[in-house]
């Protein structure tokens, strides 16, 4: 089996190794960055990726849809600190397989590895009965909507990109969109989310963990 880790600390891949070589060989391939990881996962078509959203420059969630252009069979696991409805949904509708988190026990972790790289689909058993009581409530105006219910892919990886510290014009560059656009979802977002200012956007990226730098790793 073919693997590629995608995650720009090298802890991560050492555990993720002696995870996967406790029940299997397999041939493991790395990668820190997105650019990286499109690169390796072109040259040698792995069997199974197992990916972090927060990577730096185009976020995981940019690079899976990038992956997926590539090769519709893909199956790419997300292993992310993230454990919200929303990043879990938008991970699937990239075209993730699988998502577990960077803190489920290690029997988990494998189960997730292995299922995924057999073709199947996996949640891990926390998010995925959290995911069943949003149906729930959504249909109970009791509770309130998650705040970045709204939030497209996108509209996420560019506030993360806010969160680290980026201009709009890095922004711009980093995820190959124009300015304006850039300036525009912005905008969109200020008002999906009930804000005023882009510091304010900032400010929510941090406070949710969105950026790198606040922690997300």
């Amino acid at each position: 089996m073919k693997v590629l880790i995608v995650d720009d600390h090298p802890i991560v891949h050492a555990g993720l190794r002696r995870l996967i070589a406790a029940e299997t060989e397999a041939e493991i391939a790395e990668a820190a960055t997105a650019n990286e990881a499109l690169a390796r996962f072109t040259q040698d078509r792995p069997d199974l990726v197992i990916m972090d959203l927060n990577l730096p420059g185009s976020g995981g969630l940019e690079m899976i849809r990038r992956i997926m252009i590539q090769d519709t069979t893909a199956r790419i696991l997300v292993f992310s600190v993230h454990d919200d409805s929303i990043h879990v949904t938008r991970a699937f509708e990239a075209g993730a397989r699988g998502y577990v988190t960077k803190n489920a026990p290690p029997d988990q972790i494998s189960l997730a590895i292995f299922r995924v790289a057999a073709g199947h689909n996996y949640i891990e058993p926390e998010i995925a009965q959290e995911l069943a009581l949003l149906t729930v409530k959504t249909t109970n105006r009791s509770y309130p909507a998650h705040p970045f219910n709204d939030l497209t892919r996108r509209d996420l990886e560019i506030l993360r990109l806010l969160g680290e510290g980026y201009s709009m014009l890095q922004i711009a560059g980093t995820i190959g969109l124009s300015y304006k656009t850039v300036a525009n979802n912005c905008s969109q977002m200020k008002n999906k989310l009930g804000l005023a200012r882009t510091t304010d956007l900032i400010r929510i990226a941090i406070e949710h963990r969105i950026s790198i730098q606040s922690g997300a790793n």
